[in-house]
């Protein structure tokens, strides 16, 4: 792939792979099987592995899980609840030791352990002297949502752990659903004329988001902990003694984690798994594996979204076969068409599946796929699978080959393929299909969150005129409302109330919701610490953009001319009159040392390893650059300082010692 084709493609990566973990994590909706995703972010590794320079602070490889919902209180992580690096046969566990021991410089092999991998929600519980009293999701990584309430309705959550002596303990672990709770639950819910829940696992999270905790106390919910955030303080040398530890606390531990004293044994234990995984009261996708010693663990530390010492052994795809009965090409809300084939009904893995997403051209003529296609699919706990491939013995006599529509099945407008890019596009802003999904996406949970404002009833504003574009929403009329078949008056009057709870979004939030090409939740929540108003953020040129640490060209170029576009500027405007004002977020008044401060580290270090630097740096407030820029205010000189140090001080910034960065941390001025 040629350098130019690999960065478009990169781009394209990043958006597709953000909008699917935000489906999967955030609205737990997912639209693509696992196995999909995987091959994508294993495209997307690929590239940054061969052009290290262009990794972002926003890319998916630098970040974990999706975004924090702002209906619950948000909770920091003391320390980042990190994601695990993918494996998915025995080879790749193989290489996983031969990469620890290249890490370690290490001859003899190492022991691990070996735990089932759950389908569920990973929380963090917190416990200060042995008493439950925070308890969050993932979230982030880095901030997670207050679930402490629908936590203590998990009966196998202990509320007070037996014999602690450790003033604060974080212990983490997931919260699952089994099989037969399940069953009983979507049976439950089919009675009472209720949308049924795709999997376990959306269950489950969708039981914890639920904001009355009466309502997640009546669902089957049952928790496994692996692991705490500081294994220092247990006394434990390694993992094996740690689940021993745990299990002392009356914490419940799977019954399945295994000690393997090598490799070859932990490859035993995925074949052994593999075969019973169908047998479990719940749902398993595949294997966790760790280094079992706590010492080697801190030795090799961490990436930026994955521990090296771990990895997840994903088991294989469950597939099925079926045929494509016709293909439908939906408008997305940034014009990309994506064709969507219905599938005869057919069972994948416990889940019955009709339809399959195509992704774009390219794909669809890589597999050379024909109406009436058998195809081989498979799925790994998700609704819509993966299309494999085609069975051309199969096809039909004169079967039509899927093609791309060349006019926009909305419009009518003329689509367009750029140059080096793999997604159809319909180029016309008007496009009734992409100001409805706008409408859609600005109202939901990943938008503003406008309660009462859901998919069906955006929809139906929409037909009936009465919204057309995004300040539309804020102009909506009582009484209108009150008349429209499945509303009535209360109805009217809590999206009324609730529209003018969203007049006040974060900024972060508001840009989010706009659906700027280029500009999620990470990119906006830069932009917020950047701009303290709207206005500015308006103003911006595409230089002040690009010279956002974090902000790549295609980023500060979308947005700069999103700005410049009068159709954008009379839309600030009629929000303006609305009353709509976004707000900065109130920062913490807690003064760290390194507050403000972006540094960065250059030639060899003494005293500190390059991880227990940055690990020290994030710990007090600061952050990590990874070159020289306007907003570093300081650079760390080891030994054997180059090019950096000289860029440095040709720009008069501040050059510390290692010994006077350890001064900082103490709030000691370095002069």
């Amino acid at each position: 792939m040629k350098r130019m084709d690999a960065e478009k493609r990169l781009a394209e990566l990043r958006q597709i792979l953000a909008e699917h973990a935000h489906r999967y994590y955030v609205l737990d909706d997912p639209l693509i099987s696992d196995g999909e995703y995987d091959r994508l972010f294993q495209e997307l590794l690929q590239i940054e592995e061969k052009y290290p320079d262009w990794v972002t602070p926003d890319s998916p490889s630098q970040r974990v899980g999706g975004a924090v919902l702002d209906k619950f209180e948000q909770v920091e992580h003391r320390i980042p609840m990190l994601s695990l690096e993918n494996g998915f046969d025995d080879q790749d566990l193989r290489d996983f030791e031969e990469r620890l021991l290249r890490y370690l410089r290490r001859e003899e092999p190492l022991s691990y352990m070996a735990e089932p991998k759950l389908d569920g929600l990973a929380v963090e519980l917190v416990y200060e002297e042995g008493v439950f009293v925070l308890g969050s999701t993932r979230g982030n990584g880095i901030v997670g949502e207050d679930i402490t309430a629908q936590l203590k309705t998990v009966s196998s959550i202990p509320l007070r752990l037996q014999n602690s002596s450790i003033s604060r303990l974080e212990v983490r672990g997931e919260v699952f659903m089994e099989h037969s709770g399940f069953a009983a639950l979507n049976e439950q819910r089919a009675q009472e004329g209720e949308p049924l829940f795709a999997n376990p696992r959306n269950a489950a999270a969708g039981s914890l988001r639920q904001l009355d905790p009466k309502i997640t106390a009546r669902r089957p919910l049952r928790f496994f902990v692996y692991g705490v955030s500081q294994p220092s303080l247990t006394g434990c040398t390694d993992q094996q003694k740690m689940f021993s530890f745990l299990a002392d606390l009356g914490l419940p531990v799977n019954a399945h984690i295994r000690y393997c004293p090598d490799i070859e044994t932990v490859i035993k234990r995925l074949a052994e798994l593999t075969a019973m995984r169908h047998d479990l009261p719940y749902e398993i996708d595949g294997m966790v594996v760790k280094v079992n010693d706590f010492s080697l663990q801190e030795r090799l530390g961490a990436k930026a979204r994955a521990p090296r010492w771990a990895i997840a052994c994903k088991f294989p795809a469950v597939q099925a076969t079926t045929q494509i009965m016709s293909v439908e090409f939906q408008v997305g809300r940034t014009g990309a068409v994506t064709p969507v084939a219905s599938l005869v009904p057919v069972d994948v893995g416990g889940v019955i599946v009709s339809r399959a997403t195509l992704h774009n051209g390219e794909e669809i003529e890589r597999k050379d796929l024909h109406l009436g296609d058998t195809v081989l699919i498979q799925r790994a706990g998700d609704v819509i699978p993966e299309i494999v491939k085609a069975v051309p013995e199969k096809r039909p006599a004169g079967a039509q080959v899927i093609t791309m529509p060349e006019r926009c099945p909305v419009c009518d407008h003329r689509l367009e393929k750029p140059e080096g890019e793999a997604v159809t596009r319909c180029p016309n802003p008007h496009c009734p299909a992409q100001r409805l999904r706008a409408l859609v996406h600005f109202c939901s949970k990943s938008g503003l969150d406008i309660d009462g404002m859901g998919k069906k009833s955006v929809e139906q504003l929409f037909a009936l005129k009465l919204i057309q574009d995004l300040p539309d929403v804020f102009l909506l009329q009582y009484e209108k409302l009150a008349s429209l078949d499945g509303w009535g008056e209360k109805s009217a009057h809590k999206l009324l109330e609730a529209l003018e709870d969203a007049k006040k979004p974060s900024l972060s939030r508001f840009l989010a919701a706009l659906g700027i090409r280029y500009v999620g939740e990470v990119t906006a929540a830069l932009l917020e610490r950047t701009f303290k108003s709207l206005e500015q953020f308006i103003a911006a040129s595409e230089a002040d953009l690009l010279a956002i640490e974090g902000i790549g060209e295609q980023a500060a170029r979308s947005i700069a001319e999103y700005n410049d576009d009068p159709s954008v500027q009379q839309m600030f405007a009629r929000f303006r009159e609305a009353g709509v004002h976004p707000q900065i977020a109130v920062q913490s008044e807690e003064k760290l040392p390194l507050s403000g401060e972006v540094l960065l580290f250059t030639g060899t270090l003494k005293l500190l390893s390059r991880n227990e630097a940055k690990k020290l740096v994030k710990e007090n407030g600061g952050q990590i650059t990874s070159g020289v820029t306007k907003k570093m205010t300081c650079l760390v000189a080891g030994e054997k300082a180059g090019s950096k140090l000289k860029k440095a001080e040709k720009l008069g910034k501040k050059i510390l010692s290692e010994e006077e960065f350890l001064q900082m941390l103490k709030g000691e001025a370095a002069e």
